[in-house]
């Protein structure tokens, strides 16, 4: 093991010492064909005077590798990749170039431990950002926006709120903010990260507020667009919302985000996983629409992107999963038809995939903001099994398991079910953090 250990780490400094020599050394810095998905999960290219540009090429190689390779030992490169570049970084200065390229490593980091599950280093990383008192706009919002959306993830709602505050207050206070760089994008994602907040919180009309005026904003792109259409889609705009929802599945807010050098994202605001969640929103707004075609293809294609980014047993995949048996039930009871084996196999897949602990046993806390879905996916199953009388008896205690750890304030979970045109709101299942607004 320590044979190994020691390989590794030679093996990544070998990498460091490579991107260095050639960045400082020649005209054409060597590349390393990271994955379009690998770079803009972060950023795109940003070159002198807001980064090191040896540093963004390291950035890119470490991100790219676990993508490409998917294994342990590849995870394990990469984050020694970044330890070592951000060692070199410490080293260099307290300017804003040094400053931002230390930011952009520790937003790089979070993005891997992200990836790997590892909640907890994600935020160790994302708060050491708060030290950086020169690091640009661009840096300081998205490690804010990415906070946020971990502590929403794990259900920490009181503390995503705080933090979507401080990104508000921070607009304020950072001293970049009077020259313009980078502040109106910033403005309408300090907005959007707010009423998502309250979004998912229940207090609809708090998050109106902060909603207000993005309508039409060409600075509302990205996840910023995403959060903005979730509300519009639960309070049944439906119209405005799928522009939204379009505008970012389409491409064009997210090349507008990811090409202006101050917008940086990270973790499960990053543009992979907005990318993700705005085609899972589209499709559930498909099936609220009657177009249940459109929204099997739509979502089987949320399901396929989200499989090919974690692999095939990821509990991101049994989100996914269950926003299409939630689509086939809709189906099922506004054609009055049946699809009971494919509900029922969707269910029980998504329900092995969240790691849903059995109905006799408590909720397994770590499981965190899983626990909408969890609750939607064990209560759909129920229905499912209901109509058979052999299996009514199981039925019931998965009824009454889901009622028990639903905690939706907004919605109780038969509102969640049963979604009718009458009905004033509609639930939609946010992809990014496995929550129910």
């Amino acid at each position: 093991m320590m044979i190994r250990s020691a390989f590794r780490l030679s093996r990544a400094a070998t990498t460091v010492v490579k991107i260095a020599h050639s960045g400082f050394n020649s005209r054409k810095p060597t590349t390393f064909a990271p994955s379009a998905a690998a770079s803009r999960s972060l950023h795109e290219r940003v070159t002198s005077p807001n980064a090191n540009p040896v540093t963004i090429q390291m950035i890119d190689y470490a991100l790219s590798l676990p993508r490409a390779q998917k294994s342990d030992e590849s995870y394990g490169e990469a984050m020694l990749v970044l330890e070592q570049c951000l060692a070199s970084q410490l080293s260099g200065g307290e300017d804003f170039v040094s400053q931002n390229s230390k930011g952009m490593v520790l937003l790089a980091m979070a993005n891997l431990s992200f990836e790997r599950g590892n909640f907890n280093e994600a935020l160790e990383h994302l708060r050491r950002t708060h030290e950086l008192q020169k690091a640009s706009l661009g840096v300081k919002v998205a490690a804010l926006e990415a906070l946020v959306g971990l502590s929403l993830e794990l259900g920490n709602d009181d503390a995503s709120s705080v933090l979507a505050d401080k990104c508000s207050a921070l607009l304020v206070l950072d001293e970049l903010a009077s020259t313009g760089a980078g502040l109106e994008v910033a403005d309408a994602r300090a907005k959007a990260l707010k009423g998502f907040v309250e979004s998912i919180r229940g207090n609809f009309k708090a998050a109106e507020s902060h909603f207000g005026g993005l309508l039409g904003n060409d600075d509302c792109v990205g996840s910023a667009a995403l959060s903005y259409g979730e509300f519009l889609h639960a309070t049944r705009n439906f119209t405005m919302a799928k522009e939204l929802y379009q505008k970012v599945t389409e491409g064009e807010a997210y090349n507008k985000e990811f090409n202006d050098r101050n917008a940086l994202t990270a973790c499960n605001m990053a543009s992979d996983q907005v990318q993700i969640a705005a085609t899972c929103a589209l499709g559930q707004l498909e099936a609220h629409m009657g177009k249940f075609d459109d929204a099997e293809e739509t979502l089987t294609k949320a399901l396929n992107r989200v499989e090919l980014l974690y692999g095939p047993r990821h509990p991101r995949v049994g989100v996914v999963l269950t926003c299409l048996a939630l689509m086939f039930r809709q189906k099922a009871t506004q054609e009055h038809s049946s699809s009971l084996l494919i509900q029922e196999g969707l269910y029980r897949r998504a329900i092995e995939l969240l790691k849903v602990p059995s109905v006799d046993s408590e909720v397994n806390q770590t499981m965190g903001a899983w626990r909408d879905i969890a609750a939607l996916a064990r209560a759909g199953y129920a229905e499912a099994l209901s109509v058979q009388d052999n299996r009514k008896s199981e039925g019931e205690k998965m009824k009454s398991w889901a009622e028990a750890h639903w905690r939706n304030s907004r919605l109780s979970l038969a509102e969640a079910l049963r979604v009718t045109e009458s009905s004033n709101s509609v639930p939609v299942i946010d992809a990014r953090t496995g929550r129910a607004l």
